[in-house]
């Protein structure tokens, strides 16, 4: 079984799916940490965010594994070194959505997300799950919430990992992705026609989770 949760940045998706797969026993993916550990590459190796071909051929090099841990967690390697804390870096914030919208990339991160939902009952999350990844995905859910609330629950997250940003700079960063997600060409994000739509915004994350399951039964 393969169940999709897209949405944007802060709606709770990676948050409610790590909590759904303990709960059923599924594995558990989360698609953007791919995405953040090539742009971690790509900065620690100096490559200019525009330098386009240059991203593409590192994408070909690189080797990103999601071994879902016994607590819950996820740990993401990187050509076989754990970055699961690193990828959550400002800076990988800031430039993520530049590297996810190449079109290459994309392909290339496409069949990888095909292979791990593969491996067997899984749990995506990201912005194109149940548009592009897994348009047949047998539930499809699209988590959304205010934008001011979204910012809210990552400066509280950022926080908690111990980096100092204000709560302005995390919201124009949410919304800058917003627009960098929502208008790409390639795979933008948007809710898929047959997914339910859960605002989340005055919800907690069990009242979030329930509501999910409830679909599930």
């Amino acid at each position: 079984m393969i169940i999709a949760i897209d949405g944007p940045a802060g709606a709770g998706k990676s948050t409610i799916a790590k909590i759904i797969a303990q709960k059923l026993g599924f594995l558990y993916i989360d698609t953007g940490a791919m995405y953040r550990a090539l742009t971690l590459k790509v900065l620690d190796e100096g490559i200019d965010i525009e330098n386009t071909s240059a991203i593409i051929s590192l994408a070909h090099k690189t080797v990103i594994n999601l071994i879902n841990n016994p607590d819950g967690s996820l740990k993401v390697a990187l050509d076989s070194k754990e970055v699961s804390f690193k990828i959550r870096e400002p800076r990988i914030t800031k430039y993520v959505s530049d590297v996810a919208k190449i079109k290459e990339v994309r392909q290339i991160m496409l069949k990888l997300q095909r292979d791990f939902g593969k491996r067997g009952n899984s749990i995506l999350d990201g912005r194109d799950i149940g548009t592009v990844v897994f348009p047949d995905a047998d539930k499809k859910f699209y988590l959304d919430a205010h934008l001011g609330e979204r910012a809210n629950r990552r400066h509280k997250e950022l926080h908690g990992l111990g980096q100092k940003v204000t709560l302005c700079s995390v919201e124009a960063d949410l919304h800058n992705r917003d627009t960098i997600d929502s208008t790409r060409e390639v795979a933008p994000l948007k809710k898929a026609d047959d997914a339910i739509y859960i605002d989340t915004t005055n919800l907690t994350i069990e009242q979030v989770v329930q509501k999910v399951l409830s679909y599930l039964k």
